[in-house]
């Protein structure tokens, strides 16, 4: 009798552990509850700590409570001016509505499943309203403010909320970007041809400039060389004119040795009559 009393001890201690396990749980900072009876939810449990729950007939459904990563694949998307994109996004959620997050899909897996399909037709949507360099670089936070709050509102249905969705890249498509790229290497060409041609024009003008300046300049040079030039042949006559007054026997004389040098450089030969003033101190 002794070992059969013990053994039911045992037995009912074992039971009562499987009962107080079923009947207690606890509830982490970072999760929340969903208590289910009979395969209908009967609360949410969001308090951390030690709970109650009638065993064996309630269920329990852990969710978290943090924020959740979405990342969706690479997906084709068609811009406003008719370009394609290969757009890489993702997103961050949170279960806002276990109750009818368990009711509508259930886990995380149905709930990525189903963000997929919002996120992306939203993306879609948005981008479509939308010119490529708008994507690009002048509009992108304001589109992604646009497909966020139309992703949230999509997902509230289903208990979710999305709180922010961002592109993490937005590429062309391989069989497009040769083509791009050589369209804006046509470009740059045609604004480098332009720039060569607003220089050579600018240095033409420079070129016409400086060759007016320099004639101005040599022609006011030349007016200057001949008003000195007059200036000293004036000069000259007169002083000729008083050394001729003064002694006119020797003015001429020295003018016609001065000749004689100029005329007889050299081995010349003249043949002029005899009787010439030329050659009239050659006879004397």
């Amino acid at each position: 009798m002794p070992r059969a009393s013990a053994f039911w001890w045992i037995v009912g201690i074992g039971v009562l552990l499987v009962i107080v396990s079923r009947t207690f749980y606890s509830v982490s900072e970072t999760g929340q509850v969903v208590i289910t009876q009979l395969g209908r939810p009967v609360r949410l449990v969001k308090t951390p700590g030690l709970h109650l729950k009638v065993p064996f007939l309630q269920q329990l459904t852990f969710f978290e409570d943090r924020l959740l990563d979405y990342d969706a694949a690479p997906a084709p998307v068609i811009t406003r001016d008719k370009k394609n994109l290969v757009v890489d996004n993702y997103a961050k959620w949170q279960i806002s509505d276990p109750l009818k997050f368990l009711q509508t899909v259930q886990n995380e897996a149905g709930a990525q499943a189903r963000l997929d399909d919002i996120i992306y037709s939203k993306v879609r949507e948005q981008l479509g309203l939308h010119d490529l360099v708008e994507v690009i670089a002048t509009k992108r936070d304001a589109i992604m403010r646009a497909v966020t709050t139309g992703s949230h509102e999509a997902s509230t249905a289903y208990g979710i909320a999305v709180i922010d969705v961002r592109i993490k890249r937005a590429d062309l498509p391989p069989e497009n970007a040769q083509a791009v790229y050589g369209r804006m290497r046509t470009e740059r060409e045609r604004e480098a041809k332009r720039y060569r041609s607003e220089g050579q024009e600018e240095a033409l003008k420079i070129r016409a400039e400086s060759e007016k300046q320099k004639t101005i300049m040599l022609a006011e040079a030349y007016e200057q060389e001949q008003a000195i030039r007059g200036e000293g042949d004036a000069a000259a006559m007169r002083i000729y004119a008083e050394a001729f007054q003064h002694d006119p026997d020797f003015f001429t004389f020295a003018r016609t040795l001065e000749a004689y040098k100029k005329s007889l450089k050299g081995k010349t030969t003249l043949l002029l009559p005899p009787q010439m003033d030329f050659l009239k101190y050659l006879r004397e």
